[in-house]
C-alpha cells in the first residue's frame, strides 16, 4: 500500500489578477448602458407635495412632463416671482401649452400617442388656478390623462406616536 506524504512546506499559489481589468470593463459598460441622464434642466423651483397613497408611473416613454413653479433666480431677477410653466428646457406662456404638448406628442411613436400621459410636476406653493388653466388647455387638444407627481411620504408621518404604541 502506498503512503501519501503530507508536504508541510507547500505554499498557496498566488492569486491571478489577469482577469481583473476584464471585470472592471464589464462593470463600466454595464453602468454606462443602465444609467439614464437627465433630459432637461429645471428652471423652476420644484418642491413636490407629499402624498401617502400614490402609485409609480412606469411607462416613461408615454409621459409629457410639465413643470410649474417660481423661477429659480440664478442671478437673474428679471423673471419675477410669479409661478411659471416649463416644458422641455424653456419657459412657456399658458397660450403655448397646447402647441408644446402637440409637439411632444409628435415626437412620440405613433402607437403611443393615444395613451400619452401628462405629468404635472407643480411646486407646493403653486395655486390651483394655474393648474386648472393648464388642464383646460390640455383638454382642448384631447390630452385627458393627467398625472400629478408627488413625493412619496412616510405613512407614519401623520400619525400620533401614541397610536403607534397601542
Amino acid at each position: 500500500m502506498i503512503k501519501f506524504k503530507k508536504n508541510i512546506n507547500r505554499t498557496l499559489p498566488p492569486v491571478s489578477t489577469a482577469s481583473l481589468p476584464d471585470i472592471v470593463f464589464i462593470l463600466l459598460f454595464f453602468f454606462m448602458t443602465v444609467t439614464v441622464m437627465k433630459n432637461q434642466n429645471l428652471l423652476v423651483a420644484n418642491t413636490l407635495p407629499k402624498a401617502t397613497e400614490s402609485e409609480k408611473l412606469h411607462k416613461k416613454d408615454r409621459v409629457i412632463e410639465i413643470y410649474v413653479g417660481k423661477p429659480t433666480n440664478d442671478g437673474n431677477n428679471s423673471l419675477g416671482s410669479e409661478p411659471r410653466i416649463q416644458m422641455e428646457d424653456r419657459f412657456i406662456s399658458l397660450d403655448e401649452v397646447e402647441d408644446y404638448a402637440l409637439q411632444a406628442l409628435v415626437k412620440m411613436p405613433e402607437h403611443l400617442r393615444g395613451v400619452a400621459t401628462v405629468s404635472l410636476k407643480a411646486d407646493v406653493g403653486v395655486k390651483m388656478g394655474i393648474i386648472e388653466d393648464i388642464k383646460k388647455k390640455l383638454r382642448s387638444i384631447n390630452l385627458l390623462k393627467i398625472n400629478y407627481t408627488t413625493y412619496q411620504g412616510n405613512v407614519f408621518d401623520n400619525l400620533d406616536h401614541r397610536q403607534l404604541t397601542n
